[in-house]
């Protein structure tokens, strides 16, 4: 077929192929930069931290050129920021930068409700629903860690019911920035119910279909994130300041 002989044309003739060579995959920097991630969302190293790179590559067992690089990785992703003369420290989120997540998010997922009414609903009010249960057990038992794990799971499976790939991409870009967000909010709920609450109510909309129930409910969910974030943990901070340089 000429669209084959196109591809194989393209193939042979437009690339040179002998510039290629074995890629080793998961690179150390790959497996760096996931490590500190991860530390990142499990709040191990904390909002404001200096990752001190000698330490750092001792624990990894590596030079320090790998561990910059994952560390630059991780600053385009913004979850690290460089102070001139200072070095690398997590993340500190200000006033503006998190309403900035909560209405990129409230976007995101407000857009993959509707999708999913044209998809699957009832499949995915069940998903959602059965993390909504894994909330409640944890907040039963005290275990604050699996509480945010299925808080990220129910709103993981949110984009995965719409089946929309780059509305997936778009919430990856501020995955870390929002479970720095969930972290933070994790003693500002009076009632840890509150929030696991929000979460059935997005559930039920989507399962019932309605439309302006789902747009409500998310709208609310976002809402008293930015409430209890923006006048709990900055009150003296002026709105319009993001981040500010660590002492």
């Amino acid at each position: 077929m000429q669209g084959e002989a196109d591809m194989h044309e393209q193939d042979n003739g437009s690339m040179d192929q002998s510039s290629f060579t074995p890629v080793q995959y998961p690179s150390p920097v790959t497996l760096i930069a996931d490590q500190l991630r991860s530390a990142i969302m499990r709040g191990e190293l904390a909002p404001g931290q200096q990752l001190r790179e000698t330490n750092l590559a001792r624990r990894f067992g590596v030079s320090r050129n790998p561990l910059r690089e994952a560390m630059q990785r991780l600053l385009q992703e913004g979850i690290l920021e460089n102070f001139r003369n200072r070095g690398m420290f997590v993340v500190t989120l200000g006033v503006q930068d998190v309403v900035d997540v909560y209405r990129a998010r409230n976007v995101i997922e407000r857009t993959a409700s509707l999708l999913i009414l044209d998809r699957d609903p009832d499949r995915a009010a069940d998903r959602l629903t059965e993390a909504h249960a894994a909330m409640k057990d944890a907040v039963r038992l005290g275990d604050q860690g699996a509480r945010r794990d299925a808080d990220q799971r129910f709103h993981e499976i949110l984009l995965e019911e719409a089946g929309s790939r780059r509305l997936e991409r778009m919430f990856a870009t501020i995955f870390v920035e929002s479970r720095l967000c969930m972290n933070a909010l994790e003693t500002r709920y009076h009632e840890p119910g509150a929030a696991v609450h929000e979460h059935l109510d997005i559930a039920e909309a989507i399962r019932n279909r309605d439309r302006e129930a789902i747009a409500n409910t998310i709208d609310t969910h976002m809402r008293t994130g930015i409430e209890l974030l923006t006048t709990n943990i900055w009150d003296s901070e002026d709105p319009t300041t993001t981040r500010k340089s660590p002492a």
